[in-house]
């Protein structure tokens, strides 16, 4: 039995190269609620799905790689017809992708889940829990094309 219990959270932090860029990305390109710099900080705060997200200017760069930290990543849940457009938006503008689609049929989280990277390297995951076993299965490549 734990000695604590926790009553929910209070936001998320997300270590980032370049705060404009971030702010940017998260902004513009996913689409999440801007709530502001924290005062003078290097932070800033997003919403979404009731959570806060602290986008956080790392002191010094870091390049980073997909699998770097054990697939640690933050994931987003999207309907079916936003994973499709997703697939397209990151297409046209050169978002790297770091795995294609999982299809994810057993576990916790079912559905369908695009990898894709932040402008700082972070993993990145958009799910769509609506997709079922059974349901079509295209590519990304196949998704962009149609």
């Amino acid at each position: 039995m734990s000695m604590l219990k926790v009553d929910g959270v209070t936001h998320w932090s997300i270590p980032v190269n370049n705060l404009e860029e971030g702010e940017k990305f998260y902004g513009e390109v996913l689409g999440l609620e801007s709530k502001g710099r924290l005062g003078n900080s290097n932070m800033s705060c997003f919403a979404v799905g009731g959570h806060s997200i602290l986008l956080c200017q790392r002191k010094e760069p870091v390049v980073r790689t997909p699998l770097q930290d054990n697939r640690l990543h933050h994931a987003f849940d999207v309907s079916p017809q936003m994973f499709e457009q997703a697939c397209k938006l990151f297409q046209r503008i050169g978002v790297k992708i770091a795995e294609s689609i999982v299809y994810r049929e057993r576990g916790h989280f079912t559905g369908r889940e695009l990898y894709f990277l932040d402008p700082s390297g972070n993993m990145l995951e958009l799910r769509d829990a609506n997709w079922k076993p059974g349901m079509p299965t295209p590519t990304y490549e196949e998704i962009v094309r149609s």
